[in-house]
């Protein structure tokens, strides 16, 4: 459940962004370093990811629409901002062209509106859900597939989240967008194959950023209330499994991560505490 806040943590005994020698993360670019760029890297998931990656030794392009926000946590990382709009095809062009040479593509981008049911659905909640979540992805991807597939080892991550295998009362316009970027992900892998492009999902479960601010526009009670009683992941959580699968040897393709919290074994599936 992408773009989100909370803070990543350090990792420790995290492993290097090692050259082909090392068995750790494929080839690297003329200056040694591998490039990664991740989309909605303006909070949660996203800034903990750019974190992440920064700290594995990876350069870091952060791209998303809140250009001053972006620019604070790039400057925090070392990384470089790009403002980004993922529903924008002119700012996807745009942004590719200024990204440079890209080793690693996290599109994060995306998120939820609503938790109208399908009788009442809003239109431009729905339409905005897929243009993000799923129309996002495609002209990301192929926006920078060429430099992707140039350096000769690239890697395309996609968050997409549980909702993309299950659904729940009052999910419709998010899980279809989510079930759908998922089938991008998966013909994506398909369409690649012998070509020198890998492409991991990880798919999280509850993690406590903006997302349920954003779902319930601002509503920050009802947003707190998503996480009332349980331990949900954080943004470093998910950030550790996209490190870790980027960081594999470049023969291995880690295809899909499922991670939830503990207290969660699917949607609407969450373990309460009582209040104390």
């Amino acid at each position: 459940m992408p773009e989100a806040a909370g803070g990543p943590r350090s990792p420790r005994d995290a492993p290097r962004n090692l050259d082909p020698d090392g068995r750790s993360g494929g080839e690297r670019g003329s200056s040694g370093v591998r490039t990664a760029v991740v989309t909605g890297g303006s909070s949660g998931i996203g800034a903990a990811t750019g974190q992440r990656l920064r700290a594995e030794g990876f350069e870091v392009v952060l791209g998303a629409r809140r250009l001053g926000r972006l620019r604070e946590v790039a400057r925090a990382i070392g990384a470089r901002a790009i403002e980004l709009d993922v529903t924008d095809p002119a700012s996807v062009d745009a942004f590719a062209e200024a990204a440079g040479p890209v080793d690693v593509l996290v599109n994060n981008a995306g998120g939820a509106l609503g938790l109208e049911e399908v009788s009442a659905f809003d239109e431009a909640k729905w339409r905005w859900m897929w243009e993000a979540n799923v129309a996002g992805v495609a002209r990301v991807t192929r926006a920078l597939l060429p430099a992707l597939e140039a350096r000769g080892n690239g890697h395309i991550v996609v968050i997409g989240s549980i909702a993309g295998e299950h659904t729940y009362p009052g999910g419709g316009g998010y899980t279809a967008a989510k079930h759908a970027a998922r089938a991008v992900t998966e013909t994506l892998r398909l369409e690649l194959l012998g070509r020198p492009v890998r492409v991991t999902e990880v798919d999280p479960g509850m993690v406590e950023t903006e997302f349920s601010l954003v779902r319930f526009d601002g509503d920050q009670a009802r947003a707190a209330a998503v996480y009332e009683g349980m331990t949900p992941l954080e943004a470093a959580d998910v950030a550790d499994c996209v490190a870790w699968a980027v960081t594999r040897p470049a023969h291995v393709n880690v295809d899909r991560i499922v991670v939830m919290p503990r207290d969660q074994a699917g949607p609407g599936l969450v373990a309460r505490r009582p209040p104390s």
